[in-house]
């Protein structure tokens, strides 16, 4: 399976299990699988829902701040890489 970094963790809301996505190349929908992975961090999830602004979107593209839930604890920096078919 092949890696595309698409951005970094901004920030991370513990008590929701949210990670806050900086998107800094290429887009993110429903249904993608990222790969986060940072010093201490190194985990794949499924993108169920994002938010941008508090409104449920469907894709976010280069610029944009995404609010995904996330099943581990990420921290800021850490890096966001989708996973794409070969």
């Amino acid at each position: 399976m092949e890696e595309k970094k698409i951005g970094f963790v901004s920030n991370y809301f513990g008590k929701i299990s949210v990670a806050a996505i900086e998107i800094t190349d290429g887009t993110v929908s429903v249904g993608d699988t990222l790969h986060f992975l940072g010093h201490t961090t190194d985990f794949e999830s499924t993108v169920h829902s994002m938010q941008i602004e508090h409104k449920s979107v469907t894709e976010a593209k280069k610029g944009d701040s995404v609010g995904v839930k996330v099943p581990e604890k990420v921290r800021e920096r850490d890096k966001v890489y989708k996973i794409v078919a070969d």
